[in-house]
């Protein structure tokens, strides 16, 4: 699955990459994964439906 995230280091949307799909403590669908420009791990909530 491709997802975009926001990252705080670029300060733009980029394609996560090497992501996968995680819940939270409280349960909550999230996509984790790292920026391809510098490197940061980069976090996405995902509504239920999105997380599939």
């Amino acid at each position: 699955m491709d997802f975009e995230g926001y990252c705080v280091k670029c300060r733009k949307k980029q394609k996560i990459r090497n992501g996968s799909v995680e819940k939270t403590a409280k349960g909550k669908p999230v996509a984790k994964g790292t920026c391809p420009e510098c490197g940061t791990k980069v976090n996405r909530f995902l509504s239920a439906k999105d997380a599939g």
